[in-house]
């Protein structure tokens, strides 16, 4: 299953899924997972697909060696900070013109950042050198939220996900803006691409107007903040399941008897 993306372009694809992974793409029982992981591989050459993730390009490249995951086209990973091109010879590598924006808002300011929230209360740092944001672990009892404030005030984002995790991100950079982006330089019409996700952190993709679906274990806070949206269907089924149960909902690509 863990085979390469074929070449045409992802415009001349049917249907493109943009999918967040923990939770969403790799949720669900191994059944779902396989069935879905399965049907994507059959069909490359009308399936395209992007990883939209607060995952690091490092865990993407080693999830699809080691773990027989498919080989997504494009990853916009970091919580939107990297846009990048993947195969499974080069692996992920950013695209530079598509970023120059995110690293101009960003400005090196890691370093800062993490000197401004040493210590902070309920903040532990993720090892994980990140480009352009920084990254906590986050315990939500011992959690003070003047966090956020210091964040805001030195011109930053924060978001807070699942109740355990802290990003700090430039100012206006999230996995919406930067999915929209990467589409319209794909020239994919947005009509074609599914947005897919479970957490927070995956708030402003399906908030970005294109279709999206919030697979059945999404975390209450994001269900809440969803259920107006028009464009999106909300799920029944967990993870890979409520991927195949949009994909049929909005009749963007034909499934098998029993998917």
């Amino acid at each position: 299953m863990n085979s390469t993306p074929i070449n045409n372009p992802l415009n001349t694809r049917r249907f493109v899924l943009a999918t967040d992974l923990d939770g969403t793409f790799l949720g669900g029982s191994e059944e779902d997972r396989r069935r879905l992981y399965g049907w994507i591989e059959d069909n490359r050459d009308t399936v395209g697909l992007i990883f939209v993730t607060g995952r690091d390009p490092e865990f993407i490249g080693e999830l699809c060696r080691e773990r027989g995951v498919p080989w997504p086209d494009y990853a916009v990973g970091d919580v939107g900070t990297t846009i990048a091109t993947v195969s499974s010879e080069t692996g992920v590598a950013p695209i530079a013109h598509l970023e120059e924006e995110i690293a101009a808002r960003w400005a090196n300011a890691g370093d800062k950042v993490k000197a401004r929230l040493e210590g902070h209360p309920g903040l532990t740092l993720q090892p994980t050198d990140f480009r352009y944001r920084v990254s906590y672990d986050l315990d939500p009892d011992a959690f003070d939220r003047s966090a956020c404030g210091i964040v805001e005030e030195m011109g930053h984002q924060w978001l807070i996900s699942d109740n355990r995790y802290f990003d700090v991100l430039p100012e206006g950079v999230s996995k919406g803006p930067s999915l929209r982006r990467l589409v319209e330089h794909l020239a994919i019409e947005p009509h074609r691409v599914l947005c897919a996700g479970d957490t927070l952190n995956d708030l402003s993709m399906l908030e970005c107007g294109l279709p999206a679906v919030a697979v059945g274990n999404s975390e209450p806070s994001l269900v809440e903040r969803v259920l107006h949206l028009e464009h999106l269907h909300m799920a029944q089924a967990h993870g890979a399941a409520g991927i195949l149960e949009a994909i049929r909902a909005f009749d963007m690509h034909e499934l098998p008897k029993g998917y």
